[in-house]
């Protein structure tokens, strides 16, 4: 499928962690301003705020509540600490429910003090025990799976073939898979999978940046796109080629990009979308 050329914002998503400085109301604005459609709110935001009127803002401004980032987190040799998680889980699912959010990204964790088999046995269990609650407020739970790199606390869900596997397992309109650029562009079976995911109706979300070479900090150095070497138009032409018609989510992490003039980030994340993506 030939990448054709973004030529407007009608699909452009932000999260507010790639804005960073920005308060939750100061990105609303600026958002809104820029032309911008779609939001995604990382839960840390929202602490201390009315849930409920802050998704009444947001939408006043004109933007569409994409996502709540994140839940997930699942296991760890404490059962205690497992309990907890999923108590915070169900919180998650409840803060999306009042901000008037359809999906919750799941970041599924992982503890090094055990095994990969055993991590994922966890977060499969933790899903299982999230999605009867999911189903009542009718959240998705979107799986996200992360570069290998975050295979020891972050993730034990590495490959989109593995969190196909988890979605499938469940085969719960409200279980799919959050396709991310930066922790997948690498895998030789991606275009595959993501055909797998959208033909089961699991594509539910898809995040863009940029992987910069060298990369100088294992989390907080992305890049816009274009600044790297992620081929971010051939994966959205897959992802478009597999039925997805939902927004395109900039989700940027840059101790970098955080320490520059944001109206002006702002600016370059726009350009960027158009023509590297």
């Amino acid at each position: 499928m030939k990448t054709g050329r973004l030529t407007d914002f009608s699909k452009l998503c932000i999260h507010t962690i790639t804005t960073k400085p920005w308060k939750i109301e100061e990105a609303a604005e600026n958002f809104s301003k820029a032309g911008v459609k779609g939001i995604s709110v990382w839960r840390e935001t929202l602490v201390g705020r009315d849930i409920m009127k802050t998704g009444e803002l947001l939408r006043s401004n004109g933007l569409e509540i994409v996502s709540l980032v994140r839940g997930g987190f699942f296991p760890s040799i404490s059962s205690g600490k497992r309990k907890k998680v999923i108590e915070d889980n169900r919180n998650a699912i409840e803060e999306a429910a009042s901000l008037g959010c359809p999906m919750l990204v799941l970041v599924c964790g992982a503890d090094p003090a055990q095994s990969l088999e055993i991590s994922r046995s966890q977060i499969k269990e933790g899903i299982r025990i999230l999605l009867p609650y999911a189903e009542e407020y009718n959240i998705k739970l979107a799986i996200e799976p992360l570069h290998p790199m975050y295979a020891d606390t972050r993730s034990a869900i590495s490959t989109l073939s593995q969190a196909n596997d988890l979605a499938e397992y469940f085969n719960s309109p409200l279980v799919g898979v959050a396709v991310d650029v930066y922790h997948l562009w690498w895998d030789p079976d991606l275009e595959y999978q993501i055909k797998r995911c959208g033909a089961n109706g699991h594509l539910f979300a898809f995040h863009i940046c940029d992987w910069l070479s060298p990369t100088e900090d294992m989390l907080n150095d992305r890049g816009l796109m274009g600044e790297g070497c992620i081929p971010v138009g051939k994966i959205r032409s897959w992802v478009e080629k597999a039925g997805f018609t939902g927004f395109h989510e900039v989700e940027i992490f840059s101790t970098k990009h955080w320490t520059e003039d944001q109206y002006q980030f702002l600016k370059n994340i726009k350009k960027a979308y158009l023509e590297n993506s």
